[in-house]
């Protein structure tokens, strides 16, 4: 999926087709994947459509493409939570601890789903790049700026040169314009895409600065454009897009880097430490 959404496949899909085929890759575990019918209604697309889908996937027909997707994914991960979530929420007011339950266990059960669907080649390839790069902007608007402002700090425990991509200070353009071929942006959005972040995404990639994603699915705008892409689910109950396991995933990122880079980072982690002695900053 992330090759065919990259244009770095010999398949070809449309935007219907991809959305497609993205939801179906999030559907683990889903009795409506035992049918081409009621996947059909779930996805509110024509079964002629999943049928086609499959062929250009290289199957012979949806059945083939079914048994793949039934092999991955009977046992879907977080049942176990979703289950628990139930329980708790049986006869309990969502007000109460019904709602405090079931909202833990759904993230529980995204953590889950986080840890069973890494691709662990895309996460070294992130690590890679942003461990490398001569320096290093983290781009996100509303809740994602939270998310790129906990990145950068904990980034810059380890190397100096990490910056919010963010138009109260620099300016993205002028952000931008500072960055340069090696350079790293981390851009972070999920459905619904962020236009400003997307856009700015494509804007970078145009100008050979190297694109780390942190996103939701492989058919991402930012995944589209990026060398690395570390995909994040995050659908709970929560009354906006949760940021629990986006903000595990950022944690995972900066002790990644921290690993391919050991002596430099216990060096930085070191200075850090005596400086926070020299200024008296923390209450033992």
């Amino acid at each position: 999926m992330l090759r065919i959404s990259r244009g770095e496949s010999h398949l070809s899909l449309g935007p219907k087709a991809q959305t497609a085929l993205a939801d179906i890759l999030d559907l683990r575990g889903d009795p409506a994947l035992l049918s081409i019918t009621a996947l059909a209604e779930k996805l509110s697309v024509n079964p002629s459509t999943l049928t086609r889908l499959a062929r250009t996937l290289g199957y012979s027909g949806f059945g083939a493409f079914q048994q793949v997707l039934l092999d991955a994914s009977m046992s879907a991960p977080g049942d176990f939570y979703t289950r628990q979530a139930q329980t708790a929420l049986a006869g309990e007011d969502a007000t109460g601890m019904g709602g405090i339950a079931r909202l833990c266990r759904e993230n529980q059960a995204n953590i889950e789903r986080f840890i069973e669907g890494c691709d662990v080649g895309q996460f070294q390839q992130a690590t890679a790049l942003i461990t490398s790069a001569p320096r290093v902007m983290v781009h996100g608007i509303r809740q994602f700026h939270a998310f790129a402002s906990f990145l950068v700090y904990g980034l810059r425990m380890i190397r100096s040169d990490v910056h919010m991509l963010d138009s109260s200070n620099l300016g993205i353009a002028e952000g931008l314009a500072s960055m340069g071929p090696r350079d790293v942006l981390i851009s972070a959005s999920c459905a619904p895409y962020s236009t400003q972040v997307a856009a700015t995404a494509r804007a970078a990639a145009d100008h050979d600065i190297n694109i780390v994603a942190v996103t939701d699915r492989a058919s991402s705008p930012l995944a589209a454009v990026s060398q690395a892409a570390i995909l994040v689910p995050h659908e709970t109950s929560f009354l906006s897009n949760s940021m629990t396991t986006f903000t595990l995933a950022a944690e995972c990122l900066i002790n990644g880097c921290a690993a391919a880079l050991p002596e430099e980072a216990k060096q930085a982690l070191t200075a850090r430490d005596d400086m926070i002695k020299k200024l008296d900053i923390e209450i033992s």
